[in-house]
């Protein structure tokens, strides 16, 4: 092997190691990012109650079905229609609000900075549900 193949074996070896290590830094740096997005996604940004009127539930979605529903927020005596549109993760509370529509209820929720496709349509998330005596 004369001195110009061996010259050019050590680059390609080099070029290989290099490639090999960048290839490592942008697997470790997109599993790093997809961690944090995970997180920032379930971070949750405030809680909080809301009561109102059942108004609406739906279980739709294309690829992921979420629970989702609207709760008016006006009094009975109340003329203008406030609207507020909520999604649920689980099933046993998704039976409860259906079952109090047209019923006063309190609703409490997570609103989520970013909410992922299988958890709902919108950011506020109601984890629990308890009916209100009017």
């Amino acid at each position: 092997m004369s001195e110009f193949d061996q010259i050019v074996q050590e680059g390609k070896q080099g070029i290989k190691k290099r490639l090999k290590r960048l290839g490592l830094y942008a697997l470790l740096i997109g599993i790093l990012g997809l961690a944090g997005y995970f997180v920032v996604c379930n971070y949750t940004y405030s809680k909080g109650t809301r009561i109102g009127y059942v108004m609406k539930t739906s279980y739709k979605g294309m690829i992921f079905k979420t629970f989702e529903g609207t709760l008016n927020l006006a009094t009975r005596n109340d003329l203008a229609v406030k609207t507020w549109d909520f999604s649920v993760s689980k099933g046993a509370i998704y039976d409860q609000i259906s079952n109090s529509e047209g019923s006063r209820v309190k609703l409490y929720y997570r609103q989520k900075l970013k909410v992922m496709p299988w958890q709902g349509k919108t950011e506020y998330l109601v984890y629990k549900v308890d009916p209100v005596k009017d």
